[in-house]
């Protein structure tokens, strides 16, 4: 597809970098490029200063109609809602209207090479796990989707016939697939629980979103679905394509003894990718390389630093109860400091508050529209050492909390939105704030 001379809106740059990538990507194929953001200029400062030498056109703090009426193309940014009434403008006006990652799947050479991840928990690092395997296997292998920094379309230019492309998708993103109708070869999906009931009406508007990933999948396509899971297991039925389980089970011994990550859920993320790997008749000892080479991602029950004896773990991409019940699992038997609490998503927090209850030495609160239930769930009240609309506070009362032996966990269960501009830039405070921390002298 030739962009040349064609009229690109792109609606939401964000700060995560996927939209100074799309916007990057049309500029220059000689698009005329146009991004409209509800940010300011203020707002969106270290996102422009990437894009400063390309020839772009900014609508920002607003967004105009007009824009949307003479455009030929709309880049809907995930956190714009399909039911924008500025989507139905330019639909109206002969617009054609995508996403990055349905753009990209369209002209991608093969869709044979494409393998798409999903679910609540857990699709970030078994994307990764699947991207290390196939490089190791001697694939030249890419990554894509809902990964900070990275626009999808711009691995297009950097496709052969031998590149497996593999997709972390979103709930949003996977939406953008559906009036293309169309599925990756390989679909993925790690599990299933609640999440972004803030923005789905219920939970059967989440899963239907969720289950594009396979939707349109043919026969001879994969669906790769955790047999441990109520919901992902209720998928099989309704899949065309050929399906293939996994458990924690499946890992053979000699991966399983390698992998260096904590936790019973990373076990599964462990299980998916190897069994993706199957399909592909990847040997076992390549999967054992691989994985033991893999130390995890950034801000996901990620070990900051031990300082004076006691460990620093940032798990901010925790936004859900389930995802923080998981790390506090991950740390059985060492005492817990936990940094919980934020931004609701509608999500029932009962559960949570029972574990802390049970497992932590004490709880620091930050403030946010779902602490009060958070507080309310959380039966051992003296454990609660305070809410705190001071980040910086917080951790240090952790501190002076802890030990040498203790484990100060940062895994909030709830959105960061409130305090902070979003989950990345919470764990970069608490980063920022560990990393200032003095070590005694003895």
């Amino acid at each position: 597809m030739n962009f040349a001379g064609k009229r690109v809106l792109i609606m939401g740059l964000g700060l995560q970098g996927g939209g100074v990538g799309v916007a990057r990507f049309f500029a220059q194929k000689k698009a005329k490029v146009l991004v409209t953001d509800l940010k300011t200029k203020k707002e969106l400062a270290s996102s422009l200063a990437l894009l400063a030498d390309l020839p772009i056109t900014y609508v920002l703090g607003k967004h105009r109609e007009v824009d949307f009426k003479n455009t030929d193309l709309v880049i809907r940014n995930p956190d714009v809602a399909r039911d924008s009434p500025y989507l139905a403008i330019a639909r109206r006006y002969g617009a054609l209207v995508e996403m990055d990652e349905s753009l990209f799947l369209r002209l991608c050479p093969s869709l044979k090479n494409v393998i798409g991840v999903t679910g609540t928990r857990g699709k970030t690092t078994t994307a990764h796990l699947i991207g290390k395997i196939f490089g190791k296997a001697g694939y030249h292998t890419l990554l894509g989707g809902n990964l900070p920094g990275v626009a999808t379309l711009s691995l297009l230019d950097k496709i052969t016939s031998k590149t497996r492309v593999v997709l972390e998708l979103s709930s949003w993103q996977l939406q953008g697939l559906e009036a293309d109708k169309i599925s990756p070869h390989i679909a993925v999906i790690t599990n299933i629980y609640p999440d972004h009931l803030n923005r789905y009406k219920n939970m059967g508007d989440y899963i239907a979103d969720k289950k594009i990933i396979f939707k349109y999948q043919k026969k001879e396509d994969f669906l790769v679905l955790n047999a441990e899971n109520k919901i992902t297991k209720s998928f099989a039925k309704e899949a065309k394509s050929k399906i293939i389980w996994f458990c924690k089970s499946d890992v053979p011994g000699t991966i399983r003894t390698s992998f260096k990550l904590r936790g019973s859920h990373n076990l599964e993320n462990l299980a998916a990718a190897c069994m993706t790997a199957k399909i592909f008749k990847i040997d076992d000892k390549i999967c054992q390389k691989a994985t033991s080479e893999f130390y995890g991602i950034p801000y996901r029950l990620e070990e900051i630093r031990t300082v004076n004896g006691v460990t620093y773990v940032n798990d901010t991409t925790s936004t859900t109860p389930v995802a923080s019940l998981a790390a506090l699992r991950s740390y059985e038997g060492r005492p817990i400091i936990l940094i919980a609490g934020g931004a609701s998503k509608n999500l029932d927090l009962t559960e949570l508050g029972q574990e802390i209850s049970k497992k932590v030495k004490a709880v620091i609160l930050l403030e946010g529209s779902a602490t009060s239930e958070l507080e309310k769930a959380i039966t051992a009240k003296k454990l609660i050492l305070g809410r705190f609309n001071n980040f910086k506070k917080a951790i240090l009362t952790a501190k002076n909390k802890a030990v040498p032996g203790d484990v100060v966990l940062l895994s909030p269960g709830c959105a960061s939105f409130g305090m902070f501009k979003n989950e990345f830039d919470r764990g970069e405070q608490f980063n920022n704030v560990v990393f200032s921390l003095k070590t005694k002298t003895s």
